[in-house]
């Protein structure tokens, strides 16, 4: 009898062929001769028109911008970057790493935690839009370092603005400083340094060297052919390890080009202006995307077809699904072929649903301590329910699997952090005989496909020993049209050391405004109906994972900047 390969192995034999690099700089003077006149970026001058941004205007930029860095004293020194997505934002990312130590920092945190972070690192300058260093600057004597250089995105004509270093940098070079060309990267030291806070609290500094990052570029390449002609179409914050490196750095390692979204509002009219070919996103835009596809199919199909809250796609005669095909196209601009989700897991359906519209959905697994991606569908193997199988070079383990096979997924890899920053302790706890202990729970089949159950820290342990998953039951309750947001908890009851099953639920007001025919909800029919959408969960899972109590919020959760939400503070107030 023929043995069955797994696919695992079967993948190993497909992979794309990359060319090695091990630092950014190698990378960066790599592209900026291969892809010298093609186009980098696509972004917007002051009067909304269209310009296009070259890889060799690009790869002088960061020299420029570095050179001026070097010129103020800043070699193998912090240097943070902050705000929204932007070319300046990549240009001083680029520059601060080959320079020293880059510090990228979430643009959405409040003005102690920036200069918390600007502090445990030892900031020697920071790089960023002018609200983000206005807020700092308001608040400068918690700032330990009196020296801080701040460099404004805008401000042209201020001293230190982001033009004049260019300006500076520029002249520097052109006189024969070549400081920055000189220099000689370890690609095995702390370059990235990012201040991570999950979902689960307590912020964390992770240690990434640029082999870290390049390994995971190549690996990427690997099972997902970038295009030269493909536009990165770039939405998530790119602070986040996940846009950075796949957002960012792989499509410029590729040759492709990047177009920066100008804001959640202006999606539908940036589609339509950058025609990306590529989307990375988080399960919440691609659900999202999916009910207006779904909202907007059922409203310009003939009545016949139509099928109110469902999917028409799959029951309409092969001609009309044609149509609906390119319509569909057209509305995200025309060139769309894949959407890369990551995050958290994405709802197998609607990854079929986009799959039937010829749209490929490759969701993968991945953490800010592995560079980020450990796991992934491929453009050779798919599995919609699963978050992959291992990236090229990396390796995953499950550590002490129940009977279900459930367990602590461990990674190995290149992917791997150096350590947490100033925690050698924490590090130790973390990576074990080169394996690093994600905190996450996960299974992996026979094929060798990996799939996430939820968090260690999330667990909720039963008094006779049941584990339950509150990923598992929320996923339950966020299909339901009903529902907006949902989040899982264990509590005890006075006198009781039993651990039971509550439920916060914020309500999604539309749909049960559309459910009662136009009618605003009071609070008594809001209640109604949320206790028979739980009771309807109920009935889908065993005894044990009853949802006992559940309580109605007002307001929507507090989330991560990759849409997660947040498993501690706030979140965790239990409304029964």
């Amino acid at each position: 009898m023929k043995q069955t390969i797994p696919i695992a192995k079967q993948l190993k034999k497909k992979y794309h062929k990359t060319e090695e690099v091990t630092n950014f700089k190698d990378m960066l003077y790599r592209s900026g001769d291969i892809y010298r006149s093609r186009t980098a970026f696509k972004g917007k001058d002051e009067n909304g028109t269209i310009i296009t941004i070259t890889y060799e205007q690009f790869k002088n930029d960061i020299i420029s911008l570095g050179t001026s860095l070097l010129e103020k004293g800043f070699f193998k020194k912090r240097i943070a970057v902050i705000g929204k997505n932007s070319y300046q934002w990549c240009v001083s990312y680029l520059a601060a790493s080959i320079v020293g130590v880059v510090v990228p920092i979430d643009k959405e945190l409040h003005t102690d935690d920036v200069i918390n972070f600007m502090n445990v690192s030892q900031t020697v300058c920071i790089l960023g839009d002018n609200k983000n260093l206005d807020s700092i600057l308001k608040n400068i004597e918690k700032v330990e370092n009196p020296d801080t250089l701040f460099v404004p995105f805008a401000q042209k004509e201020a001293k230190n603005s982001f033009a004049s270093l260019l300006l500076a940098g520029k002249k520097a070079y052109e006189n024969g400083n070549t400081a920055f060309d000189a220099i000689e990267i370890d690609p095995d030291e702390l370059r990235i340094l990012l201040f991570t806070s999950g979902t689960t609290g307590n912020a964390k500094g992770v240690c990434l060297s640029q082999r870290n990052i390049c390994s995971n570029i190549l690996s990427t390449y690997g099972i997902v052919k970038v295009k030269r002609s493909d536009l990165f179409f770039s939405i998530l914050p790119l602070h986040h390890t996940y846009e950075c490196t796949l957002g960012f750095l792989l499509p410029i390692y590729s040759g492709a080009s990047i177009a920066h979204c100008e804001g959640l509002r202006y999606i539908t009219k940036n589609l339509s202006e950058f025609h990306p070919s590529v989307i990375l996103c988080v399960p919440l835009l691609l659900e999202n995307v999916h009910k207006n596809i779904v909202k907007n199919m059922n409203k310009s199909l003939p009545e016949k077809y139509r099928k109110k809250e469902e999917n028409p796609f799959s029951a309409l005669p092969f001609w009309l699904k044609k149509v609906v095909k390119n319509k569909v196209k057209n509305t995200l601009g025309g060139r769309l072929r894949v959407f890369i989700v990551g995050a958290a897991a994405a709802n197998p359906d609607i990854v079929a649903d986009f799959k039937a519209l010829k749209l490929m959905t490759l969701q993968g697994y991945g953490l800010t301590e592995c560079s980020p991606l450990v796991a992934g569908n491929t453009d050779f193997f798919q599995k919609d329910d699963a978050a992959g199988l291992p990236i090229p070079n990396v390796e995953y383990k499950i550590d002490a699997p129940n009977r279900e096979g459930v367990g602590e997924i461990l990674v190995k890899g290149p992917n791997v952090m150096l350590g947490y920053y100033e925690d050698e302790e924490k590090t130790k706890q973390t990576i074990v005989d080169g394996w690093f202990h994600t905190g996450d729970l996960g299974r992996i089949d026979e094929n060798g496909y990996l799939y996430i159950t939820g968090r260690c820290k999330s667990v909720i342990v039963t008094k006779n020993g049941k584990n339950i998953y509150p990923e598992e039951v929320e996923y339950y309750l966020n299909d339901n049209p009903l529902i907006s947001e949902a989040l899982v908890l264990g509590i005890h009851k006075e006198d009781d050391d039993e651990t039971y099953i509550n439920a916060q639920i914020y309500p999604n007001i539309e749909a049960i405004t559309e459910y009662l025919k136009g009618s605003v909800p009071t609070k008594e029919e809001i209640w109604k109906i949320i206790a028979d959408s739980v009771s309807a969960v109920n009935k889908k899972l065993p005894n044990y994972k009853h949802i006992k109590s559940f309580g109605i919020r007002d307001k929507e959760f507090e989330k991560t900047t990759t849409q997660k939400i947040k498993r501690y503070g706030d979140n965790m107030k239990v409304d029964k």
